[in-house]
């Protein structure tokens, strides 16, 4: 990948990074302010409503 010299949007000095966007010090600071520690989520089994009903068609007698 090629460096490219661009204007830092959030800085606004001159930077030479591979992608436009914030540069390297600017992504160490939003990351530092703005990350947050990853937390486990527990996944909740799903359970139908009770007001939902079986289809018409697949209780029909023949």
């Amino acid at each position: 990948m090629e460096s490219t010299l661009f204007v830092c949007p959030r800085c606004e000095s001159e930077v030479e990074e591979d992608y436009y966007g914030p540069c390297t010090s600017c992504r160490g600071e939003l990351r530092a302010s703005q990350g947050r520690d990853q937390q486990a989520v527990a996944a909740v089994e799903y359970v139908p409503k009770m007001n939902v009903t079986p289809n018409a068609v697949a209780l029909k007698d023949d």
